[in-house]
Parts: structure tokens; C-alpha cells; sequence
């Protein structure tokens, strides 16, 4: 669940902060983590009290990445998931979006793979 193994996560959190802001869709780091190294979660609120938690995955069988959804429901259960995944890997970076329309570019190129 880390990040493009050739950039660091520092890297790729400025990276794709920038490409929302030229999208126009309000993102937070809401938890720094490893500069080089830490895992990367997305946590995307509505803004209708829903929220939904991605993390990068790997494909067993075909080694491909994807970002899944962690958890989904009501905001503070998302928070409570993302705290418990903190306590965890305190190297980890959350990366809070704001967007009614569900709006993440995660599926984009550059994002997705």
C-alpha cells in the first residue's frame, strides 16, 4: 500500500495535492508520515456526514496496483478506521479531500496505476 516504489511519498503527496488543487477540489494532509518510505490513504468526505477511506493494493496475481476502498460510511467511523490504521503505521499519511461530487482523480493517469 505504499506509494510508486521510484518516488518518495513526500513526493508523490505534493505531486497529487497539486493536481487537485489545479482541479479545483479543497485536499488536506491530515497526518504526515514517512517522508521516503510511508504508505499513503485517501480519505474523501461528501460533505453529507459520508465518507470513504482508499489505500493502495496490489494484485496478487497480476502485481498490478489499485487504490481500494478501506472503509465507507458515516465520517466518524471513517475517522475511527483511519486512527486505528495510524496506530498501526504511524509512517502513514492521510490525505483528507473535500468533494460533493465524490471527486478523488485516483483513477487518473499517473494516480491509478
Amino acid at each position: 500500500m505504499a506509494t510508486d516504489p521510484r518516488l518518495t511519498a513526500d513526493f508523490w503527496v505534493r505531486a497529487y495535492l497539486r493536481r487537485l488543487e489545479l482541479a479545483g477540489i479543497p485536499a488536506y494532509v491530515t497526518a504526515r508520515g514517512d517522508a521516503t518510505a510511508g504508505a499513503v490513504l485517501v480519505k474523501l468526505a461528501t460533505l453529507d456526514g459520508k465518507a470513504r477511506a482508499f489505500q493502495r493494493s496490489f494484485d496478487l496475481m497480476t502485481g498490478a496496483r489499485a487504490w481500494v476502498t478501506l472503509a465507507e460510511g458515516a465520517e466518524p467511523e471513517i475517522d475511527a478506521a483511519i486512527a486505528r490504521q495510524r496506530r498501526h503505521d504511524p509512517d502513514l499519511w492521510v490525505i483528507e479531500i473535500e468533494s460533493r461530487q465524490g471527486r478523488t482523480l485516483l483513477d487518473e493517469d499517473g494516480l491509478s496505476a
